[in-house]
């Protein structure tokens, strides 16, 4: 289906009424065309705890559940069944929206209970994904953070991140925020095909560019690197991002989890016919047989001879491109709850 990711909508397991069918048939062919929907939900909370230590945050936020850009690889689609919908073409058309995510901010960060630790935007989502543009609702938390002086870290392929530079500037003179920007290939067929509605590469390395002249501290993020279809792209990709100004740069191996198995190899066969085994059995190669990995510490590289050679010409090309990594490190001491009783969450947006 051209425009999307996935290519199917999986079983949700977790529907209440599910549609008798034959107990082999795990997932529904798609209609000729999907127009993308948005869906308001109401949220009681907007900071969510990262229990894995892989992630390196202790937080994460998402002003929308689902995401338009459509990155067939995507994690956070087994995501999308809890709110009643598939992790197939429904994560990608059915986007639910948080208008009240900057008020729950307001409330948790006012709390007396509430620690400073830097919070990821986001961690199912894009925040930048194109209904943001309309709804500013990503802008809107950040003017909250503003406010209190609280540290942000932000993961985006989006363009649109360059629309809130002026607050982006504030809170990098304070050492408040960091971005990551996502690029995982040079090949502009190739992410059309992986991430059908997201930023050009050559923009994408543009606004690593404009962040890093702002003075921002701009991380790439080689995600995901996929065995045989983009590996060999490692060396190339990280000099781009630090031709652009990228201060530090990592990388994350495919792992197909969940609902992710299935829509990802449904995609690789229809979309790489010739080379689709290849490619999901060095996927299987780095983790251990499997195409999903859960262990912690090892999920995200992979283990073994091939997950080895990745590893070298990851090292290999930080060694050539940035060689002096500049890591950063937020200014939690800065924030400030706001206690004036007479202050209300409307005054604090």
């Amino acid at each position: 289906m051209k425009g999307r990711g996935a290519q199917i909508n999986t079983d949700n397991p977790y529907a209440r009424h599910r549609s008798a069918r034959h107990p082999d048939l795990t997932f529904s062919a798609p209609p000729a065309e999907i127009k993308t929907e948005y869906l308001e939900t109401h949220a009681k909370t907007i900071i969510n705890k990262v229990d894995s230590p892989d992630i390196g945050l202790e937080y994460s936020m998402n002003p929308y559940q689902g995401c338009e850009h459509g990155c067939v690889y995507c994690y956070a689609r087994n995501t999308h069944p809890y709110w009643g919908y598939s992790a197939g073409l429904d994560f990608e058309s059915k986007i639910l929206i948080k208008r009240e995510a900057p008020q729950l901010l307001a409330k948790k960060l006012s709390s007396s209970n509430w620690v400073v630790a830097p919070i990821m935007l986001s961690g199912n989502t894009d925040c930048y994904q194109p209904i943001e543009a309309k709804m500013k609702i990503t802008r809107q938390m950040l003017e909250v953070l503003e406010r209190f002086n609280h540290p942000v870290g932000i993961i985006t392929k989006s363009a649109l991140i360059l629309r809130d530079l002026d607050i982006l500037e504030r809170l990098s003179k304070k050492r408040l925020v960091s971005v990551a920007i996502s690029i995982n290939t040079l090949d502009e067929s190739l992410r059309r095909q992986l991430e059908p509605r997201t930023a050009a590469i050559s923009r994408r390395l543009e606004v690593i560019r404009e962040l890093s002249q702002a003075g921002i501290h701009v991380h790439a993020m080689l995600a995901p690197v996929i065995p045989g279809l983009n590996d060999h792209e490692i060396m190339d990709v990280v000099g781009a991002v630090a031709a652009a100004g990228a201060a530090n740069a990592g990388y994350i191996t495919v792992r197909l989890n969940g609902d992710v198995g299935p829509i990802f190899v449904d995609w690789v066969k229809k979309k790489y016919k010739d080379r689709a085994d290849r490619i999901l059995n060095r996927i299987m190669d780095i983790h251990g047989g499997r195409l999903n990995d859960s262990r912690q510490g090892i999920r995200m590289k992979g283990e073994g001879k091939y997950a080895e050679m990745i590893a070298a010409q990851f090292q290999l090309a930080m060694k050539r491109h940035i060689p002096e990594v500049k890591r950063f490190e937020y200014d939690l001491a800065l924030y400030e709850k706001s206690r004036k009783p007479q202050t209300t969450l409307f005054d604090l947006l």
